[in-house]
Parts: structure tokens; sequence; C-alpha cells
């Protein structure tokens, strides 16, 4: 009873019980039941499931140690201090401490798909001194404690300590971090077991204080069907105090007051006048009942669901290369696709391939290409190719090497044996090993130095292990791993080569490594990274420097220190890292290329022909983002492109910037020719692009010092308003949900989607009123939390320009016939109150009352808006400016609602006044027996139900046997519905007013006459003004549609070359 339709009636069926009304409680009654029933069905069915789910989880058999030996139990009977092994490709059952693997190493590898969305494989380290204990009697005798946090919902961040006993020594304390913590759900990979201590179960796991309801989306139709709703509840009660004073009035006189036939008792005398008003209202209120049409909301369920599956369906949708076709995660929010307004798109992963490839390095300014091309050949080579872009002279031998050293060390890839593997990024060279990381930059790296002759082998008992040109082993002992944070946007690792020699490398972002360079070559490598940045290269700096024992010694000292810390944790390793990773010396930097997606370029260049205002968000360089803007059409190159960076910031303030911005673009604007949609016309639709940062972000969306909201927003919105497209770059996963709101929450309250394949792209997903994951490579929790999950973008072409088309045509057509139907079933009943006296008699059987919505009129509706296709496919495809004629809830207008009331009061006038005027006292039967009132009435409905169904049958485009089955299927059901009713004696009735009643009106000539005639005239109207303004103002969709049908079909058929003219012509017509 959350809808208010459903609530409402169920207070008509309470006064049906209560009061004397004209109709019977099953009226009212059996269709609340009915839709409660169907809703109730679906609900207790997923509850079922999860039922299901549940039980599976909690009766998931798992292996603990006890006594020396392995023992089974259900996973809902573990104990925190449980020691649990977990087999390969098993789901751990609680989060619990690492401590030992089948690995010499103590590492596991695991996937978290299930928790964070990241489908690659992450590596963790068991406990240092646990390690070594390998099976159960051994791990049987660890004696330990371990103190850690209380149990939080991040996934990504622990704080803890294990103290480990012996018998004659102190406790040892090691730290524990998220790196030596298996979480729930997560599943053991390429690791053939591992043992772990339970620290949490049940519902104090990280992946139980995760669930969580998403926010409730409501679609824009569902809107408007709620506000109709309150229109048409206000008219009931208008007919219903109309109708209670005509009563009152017609009684005024005695003789009208008692007629002989209906003699007041004593008691209806003496009742109050106010009670027996108000009574009457109710029991008309009951009577009109009716044009709340409260099966609409079973319907628009039913479609939803049953709609959802043609984009599941879809087979254009489907993914050949991943192997995945579309997901819908609600069905809610089909129609939104079509009113689309705002695409907020991610960069990488999204827009690109997220396949990284190692394109090129600089080392002190002299750039290496392996790749190169000669005389239009490509050519590999071990020796590297050496394109000098600094001044005359040659990189040092020395500082090369130490360079690809630095590859070899700094990072977090492991080496499996491929036989170990089931799904990992292989050597290039076909060596039966593999990379294997979180991070595909990593492997890139790894990769592309290995080309330079450098390999990494392996992680051995603590030692890194790599390959040199020479083909010698070089072991270099890993005292540290500062891990990369978005924070610092860097990492490091400290290690001791076998000449004792301790050596920091250094690498991440540009912005994070110049500021703390010492020395080097820094502008040549700055000039190199800025110009690849330009190409749309993924950059990435390296630095070193050489530590003496002191040195080392203090920086071990205060790490391990923040690693031991219980409290403030992350804030003391942010302080420690802050202090060790300075005084850099500068090699040089890398450049890795992810490749734009296929057909990226195409689908955003549809979406901006059909009105829609790209986004992207990235959390990228301003230079390496505008250049995929660039490659993907957001950005032409004819457009001014406007920075509101921290750059312009240090010449300029941000007021002046704004103001010199707005005023540029609005002069401009103010004489461009606009359409209806985007503001634009196509032709001048690519002038301006607007690029802006974090930090001016930031700046923006600040309050103002009187805590309102800074004026600033108002102006930064006018100006994007105006522009074709907009990059945010160097933003952070809370800035993109907070510009998807800025944007929603604005005065035109656009609809807004956003699209993106990482966990940092939840936040916006969530945010949007469409949320689209894609399949990609980062994983899962965007697909997860999204409403929709496509394989890739070009897929967003179809999803919005056709699918979302049809669904918003259907359901529109679907509302504003539900109401049309029920004007035209319910008004009749009105104008016959004024020729009964206003007595409450109902014009329609009871039957005929109650199976109207639920039989009669139901199943042509529901196909139609499951089936219909006003125009083709591919129409719909090539010609993205269809999407505009449907933008703004176009179909749900005011406009449109009134012209489908004011056409449902013109029939029901022609129904009941047209059956009046054409039977008025005339001899009806042979014998001159005249028709009463339940054969006028049942004269009306058949008017009715063939009317209201020939209307829709008028209205369908896209005719299949199914269309045909139902909508003469429903119109031969009602007739033998009503020869059953009326042919039989029914022993469970208490009267049988109704029998014989439909035979005897069928038997008669001006019957059938008056049924033809009357529904001719009902129609008449609608096709006539079809007609004309067919002629006079198509429709854009109606020229094309003549158009097609001129080329019989040979359109559609043709190559894109002979159709595109076509198109354009419908289009430069309409703006004509």
């Amino acid at each position: 009873f959350r809808r208010i339709a459903n609530f409402y009636f169920l207070i008509i069926f309470l006064v049906q019980l209560i009061i004397d009304t004209p109709t019977s409680p099953v009226t009212s009654g059996l269709p609340l039941f009915f839709v409660i029933f169907v809703t109730a069905i679906k609900q207790g069915y997923e509850d079922w499931l999860r039922h299901n789910a549940d039980n599976a989880v909690n009766k998931c058999p798992v292996f603990v140690v006890q006594d020396g030996k392995v023992v089974q139990k259900q996973s809902r009977k573990l104990r925190v201090g449980d020691i649990v092994m977990t087999k390969e490709n098993e789901t751990f059952p609680c989060d619990m401490v690492f401590l030992s693997s089948s690995s010499e190493d103590g590492t596991c590898f695991v996937t978290t798909a299930s928790l964070d969305g990241e489908s690659s494989t992450k590596t963790y380290q068991a406990v240092q001194d646990t390690k070594a204990l390998r099976t159960e009697v051994e791990v049987d005798t660890l004696n330990a404690t371990i103190e850690c946090e209380q149990p939080q919902p991040d996934l990504y961040n622990f704080v803890g300590r294990i103290n480990i006993y012996h018998q004659t020594e102190e406790p040892i304390a090691r730290p524990l971090g998220s790196e030596n913590v298996l979480l729930r759900g997560a599943t053991l990979k390429n690791t053939q077991d591992i043992y772990g201590v339970a620290i949490y179960t049940g519902m104090e796991t990280k992946m139980a204080l995760n669930y969580q309801s998403k926010s409730q989306k409501r679609s824009a139709v569902e809107k408007s069907m709620n506000v109709f709703l309150i229109v048409y509840l206000c008219i009931l009660i208008s007919k219903a105090l109309i109708t209670t004073i005509m009563k009152y009035m017609w009684q005024s006189e005695s003789v009208r007051d008692e007629p002989w036939f209906n003699m007041k008792t004593q008691t209806e005398r003496r009742r109050n006048k106010f009670l027996s008003s108000f009574t009457d209202f109710l029991a008309f209120m009951v009577l009109f009942n009716y044009i709340i049409p409260v099966s609409m909301y079973v319907t628009v369920e039913m479609q939803k669901f049953l709609g959802s599956y043609f984009i599941s369906w879809d087979e254009d949708m489907f993914d050949d290369e991943t192997c995945e076709g579309p997901i819908v995660n609600t069905s809610d929010l089909n129609e939104e696709l079509g009113q689309v307004e705002y695409v907020f798109t991610d960069k990488t992963g999204t827009l690109t391939e997220n396949n990284m490839e190692f394109i090129e390095c600089c080392i002190d300014g002299h750039v290496h290409v392996q790749h190169f091309i000669s005389n239009g050949q490509s050519f590999y080579s071990n020796a590297a190719i050496d394109f000098i872009d600094a001044p005359a002279g040659i990189a040092d031998q020395e500082r090369k090497e130490l360079f690809f050293r630095a590859l070899c060390l700094c990072h977090t890839v492991q080496v499996k044996r491929e036989d170990q593997t089931d799904y990992q990024k292989q050597h290039q060279d076909g060596r039966s090993s593999v990379y294997i990381s979180s991070s595909p930059d990593e492997i890139a790296l790894v990769e592309g130095v290995k080309r330079h002759g450098f390999t990494f082998l392996q992680v051995k008992d603590n030692f890194m292990e790599l390959e040199n040109p020479e083909a010698e082993v070089e072991r270099y002992e890993l005292l540290h791993i500062l891990n990369f944070d978005s924070v610092r946007r860097r990492m490091s690792v400290i290690v001791r080569s076998k000449t004792g020699e301790i050596i920091l490398f250094c690498k991440g972002a540009d912005s994070s490594i110049f500021p703390r360079v010492k020395k080097g070559k820094l502008d040549l490598v700055r000039q190199r990274v800025q110009h690849n940045a330009v190409e749309g290269l993924r950059t990435l700096c390296v630095a070193y420097k050489v530590l003496t024992c002191e040195e080392y010694d203090t920086i071990h000292t205060l790490l391990q220190n923040a690693k031991l810390a219980l409290q403030e944790r992350d804030r003391k390793l942010a302080e420690a890292y802050d202090v060790v990773e300075r005084d850099l010396d500068l090699l040089g930097a890398t450049a890795v290329e992810d490749r734009l997606q296929h057909k990226a370029a195409e689908t955003v260049e549809a979406l901006q022909n059909a009105g829609m205002k790209i986004w992207v968000l990235t959390g990228d360089k301003m230079e390496t983002a505008a250049a995929t803007c660039y490659a993907c059409k957001l950005f032409r190159r004819n457009t001014q492109i406007f920075e509101l960076t921290t750059k312009r910031l240090e010449e300029q303030s941000l007021h002046d910037v704004l103001f010199d911005l707005n005023r540029v673009i609005l002069r401009h604007s103010d004489s461009l020719p606009r359409d209806s949609y985007s503001g634009f016309s196509q032709n001048d639709l690519h002038d301006y692009g607007l690029i802006i940062d974090g930090a001016t972000l930031s700046l923006i969306m600040k309050p103002a010092e009187n805590g309102s909201s800074s004026n600033y927003r108002d102006l930064f919105l006018e100006i994007c308003r105006n522009c074709s497209g907009v990059l945010c770059c160097r933003m952070a996963p809370l800035q993109k949900a907070q510009i998807v709101k800025l944007i929603k929450s604005s005065k035109e309250h656009p609809i807004t989607l956003a699209i993106g394949d990482g966990a940092n792209d939840v936040s916006m997903i969530l945010e949007a009123h469409v949320g689209i994951g894609i399949l990609g490579k980062e994983g899962r929790q965007a697909a997860r939390n999204s409403d929709y999950c496509i394989p890739k973008i070009k897929h967003l072409k179809k999803l919005l320009l056709v699918h979302g088309h049809y669904y918003y045509i259907r359901i529109a057509q679907l509302v504003q016939y539900f109401f049309y139907k029920n004007v035209c079933f319910i008004f009749p009943q009105f104008l016959y109150q004024f020729f009964c006296g206003f007595s409450q008699q109902p014009l329609y059987d009871t039957a005929y009352l109650t199976l109207y919505n639920i039989s009669f009129t139901s199943l042509p509706i529901l196909l139609y808006s499951l089936m219909e296709q006003h125009v083709s496919i591919d129409a719909l495809k090539r010609n993205p400016t269809l999407y505009r004629d449907i933008a703004k809830n176009s179909l749900l207008s005011w406009k449109l609602f009134l012209y489908w009331t004011f056409l449902g009061v013109f029939d029901a006038v022609a129904f009941f006044f047209g059956a009046y005027f054409l039977f008025d006292s005339s001899a009806m039967t042979s014998n001159g027996q005249m028709f009463g009132n339940w054969t006028y009435g049942t004269l009306v409905f058949t008017v009715l139900v063939f009317t209201v169904t020939l209307k829709l049958a008028l209205d369908t485009h896209h005719w299949t046997w199914i269309n045909h089955f139902v909508i003469w299927g429903s119109l031969l059901f009602y007739i033998i519905f009503s020869l059953l009713w009326g042919g039989i004696i029914w022993p469970f009735l208490n009267y049988q007013r109704m029998y014989y009643v439909f035979m005897q009106m069928l038997s008669t000539g001006p019957a059938w006459l008056g049924i033809i005639l009357l529904i001719t005239v009902s129609l008449l109207p609608d096709v006539v003004k079809k007609v004309i303004c067919r002629h006079l103002w198509p429709t854009t969709v109606e020229k094309l549609q003549e158009m097609l049908k001129d080329k019989a079909g040979n359109v559609i058929t043709d190559s894109e070359n002979n159709v595109q003219p076509l198109l354009w012509r419908v289009q430069s017509t309409a703006e004509t």
C-alpha cells in the first residue's frame, strides 16, 4: 500500500462494505486484490529466492582446524578465533588474518570481484612469523593473540597487530594491514590452500557491513502518472460533489422526494441531513471510482518487467570478445532511457579499452621507442631505438640501466607459471609464465621493460630477482613497499642490492613526483611528459634515492612504528611516506597507451546529434584527457576550448574568469538559431568546449561565507549549458557525484545518465537518474551498483536511441490510453445520473464493472506496450535526431493529456447520447417490447469496448500475429463472455438481471446499426485530426515514415550511404 492508488481502492472497498452503495464490494475488491496478488507473487518469489540464497550461504561447508585435524562444519557455526583452511577456487567464509599458504613465500592470489568489483587477481601476504606453518598440525601449535579495530565497512583498510607467544621469549608484535586480511566473499586463486584465523564472522564481516539498499529512483513517467492521478482524483471528487448537490436539488420538491414506489421510513426521515449527504457523497464516489485505473499500475509493472528482457535478449548488444551481454538490474527505469539529456562518462575503461601497451620511455630527456615504423612496416628490436628529442648528447648507460631496474623492481607484480593460472595476461615471447597484478599499467611497464632486456623473474624469500641483458640473474632484498594510494598518486620500494647498497625507487604521476625531485633533468622530462599527454598517452615518472645505513635505520623505525599503530595508522603512514619520499633524483618517465574503444567516437557523435550533452569525468591529467576527447569527437578541431584550471587561476581570480567566459559565450550564443531541445541548431553545436580540473571545481562548489550556496555555481552552470562538451579532469570519485548532483538540481532538472566501469565511478552511477555499468577490466563494482550493464560503450547508442526510444513511446501511450479508456468508461455513468433522478443506479452490470480493466481491455494495451515500433530499428539508429522528438517528457505533456481526456469525454458523450437519441421511445423487438435500462447499459458498454479496442488498433504501426490474436481475441472474449453471462442461470447469483439481455439486444437490427454507427462516430474525430495534422504539420517521425513507405522498404535494407541523405533531408525539412 505504498502506492496511493492501492490505498485509495482499499478505502473505497471498505466504504462499500460499511454503507449501502450502488455497486457490489466485489467491483472494487476484486481488481484491488488482483493487483495485490500479482505484486505479492512477484515479491514473494523474490523473497523465496533470497531465502534460498541465504540458506546456501549459511549452510555452506567450511573446514576448520581442531586438535591438529581438519574438521567440517557449517559456515554459520564459525566463531572468532577458529583457524580456517580454504582451498583453491573456494570462497572465504569469513574475514580472517592470513597465516600461511602452500606457497613457500607465504603469498596467495585472490579475486575480490564480488566485494569491490575488481576482477584482476590481487596478491596477499601471510604474517611473516607464521608463513612457515604449512600443515594443520603445525598451525594448531600457534599461540597468539590478535588486536584489531571494531568491525568497519571499509574494504581497503584494516588496522591491527598480532602478538605471537613463544615459551621462553617475549611476544613478538607484527603489524596487520589490509594486505594480511582475506575478506569474506573473495575467492582464492592459483594457490593450493591457505590457513587463516577468523576475526569477523556473520554480519560483522566487511561484506555484510557493506550491504545497503540503493536509493529508490523514480522515472519522469511515474511522476507524471502520479500527477495525472491527482487530477483524476479531483475530477472524481468534483463529480461526486456535483451529483450529491444535484440529488438534493432534485429532491427539494416533495413529489420527487417521496414517490409512491420509494416511500421513506420514519428512521430515514429522522436521519441527520449532514450524515445523509456525506453518505450519498461516498456512494457517488464508489459509483465513479473506476475513473482511477488501479489496474494501470500492475500493467505498467508487467510492461517494465517483461520489456526489460528485450534488452537482455538483444544479440546486437552481445560482445563476442568478452562473451557477455547486457544485464538489467532494475526494470523501473526503462522509459528513462528515452529521456536522457546529460551523459556523464568515465574515460579509462569506458571511452578507452583499459588495455595498456608500453609505447616509450624517456631517460634524462632521451626517448627510447621499442616499436618503430619504416617504409610502412613495423619492426621490433631487442636493442632500443634511440630517438633524441633532447639537446645533443647520449644518455649515460648506467642511468639507463638504473631506470630499467627501477621499472623491474618498483611494482607489486607477481609471476606465476602458465599452468598454475586460469586467466591472466601472458608474456609476449610465449614463455610458460605470466604476470599477475591488480594494475594493468604495472603489467604493461614490466612487459615493456622486458623488451629492453630486463626481465622480472620472481619474488622468492623476500628477494626480487631479475635478469639483465647479459642473462645474469640479479637479486635484491625487498625491505619495504610503500603502497600506491590515490592521495599520494605514487608508490615506492626500498631494496638492498648484493653489494649492500640501499636504494629507494619511486614511480608515480608527474604532479606527485616533480615537486619531490632534487636533481635530474626535470625540464626535459617534463617537456616529454607534456608532449605524450597531448598525444593521449598515460605517463608515469620514475625517480630514485640512495640511502645510507643510518638513513635507512631511521626510515625503518619510522615505518615500523606507523605500521604498528592501532590509532590513526593511515595518517601516521602518510606522514612517514611523506618524509621518506623526498629529495629524489629524477630518472625519466614512461608512456603507456590506452586505446579508444571500438566505435566510441561514433557513439559520442550519435548521442550529441540526439541532443544530449556529454561530460567526461576522469582522474587523469588534462592533456591526456583532452586528447581522448578529441579522438572520440567530443571536441572538434574547430571547437573553441575554454579552461577553468588551477594554472589559469594563478593569473586571474575565479570571479573574473567565470564572468569573462560567461560574457564571451553568451554574447555569441544570443545570435545563434536555437531549437527546442539542445539550445542550438546542429550546425553550431560544436562551437565551445570547457575543461575544468578538480581543484577549480572545489572552489566553485565551496559555500559562500554567509553559509549560502556560492553564486559561482549559477555562472558555471550557465557556461556549461552553452558548451557542446565538458571535460572534468583530476576528479576525485566524490567530485564526480557532486557534478552529477549539481546538474540534477539545476532549474531545468534534466534527466542525467552516468556510465563507468570502475569502483571510482560508483558514486556518480548511484547519483544519476540512470546508472550504466561497463563490464570492463576494472571489475564488477560499477556493474553491481548500476541500473543497467553493457559490455562496451558502443552499445550505449542502441540502448538509448532504440530501446530507450521504444520504451518511452510505449509506456507514454499506455498511460494516456489507460486514462482515456477509463474516462470513456465512467463518464456515461455520470451522465446517466441525470436521467435516473441521481439515485446512484449503475449503468453497467457488476460483471462488466469488474472485468473491464482486468480482462476486456488489459491485454491489447499490454501487448502494444511491448511490441509497438512506430519506426524501424535501423531508422532510429541512423537518425539520432528522432530522439529529440520525445525529449522533456513530451508525450506526457499537459497538452496531450488534455487532448486524450477530452477525446475520452467526446467518445463517452457519443456512446451515451447516441444510444439515447437513437432508441428514444422506439420499439426495439418484434413483439413491441422496449429496451430496459440493463439493455441500454449493455449497448453503451458494447460500443465502449469496441471503440477503445479499435482506437488502439488504429494507433498500432507494427503488426504481428500476436497483436492480431490479442486485439481481435479480446473482442471475441467479450462477446463469448456476454453470451454465457446472460445465457445461463447462474446458481450463485441472487439476481438474474442480465439473463438473455445480450442475446435480445443482438437479435434486433437497430442495435447492430447503432453499434456500427456509434463506433464510427466515436473514432472519426481522432482519425480526421491525425490525417489533417499528418499532412499540414507532420512531425519528423511522420515524414520519415512517409519517405520509407515511398521507398517500399528499400531504404532500410540499402547501404548507409543511400540512407543517410534521406535522413538528413528529413532533418533539414523539420528544421525549416
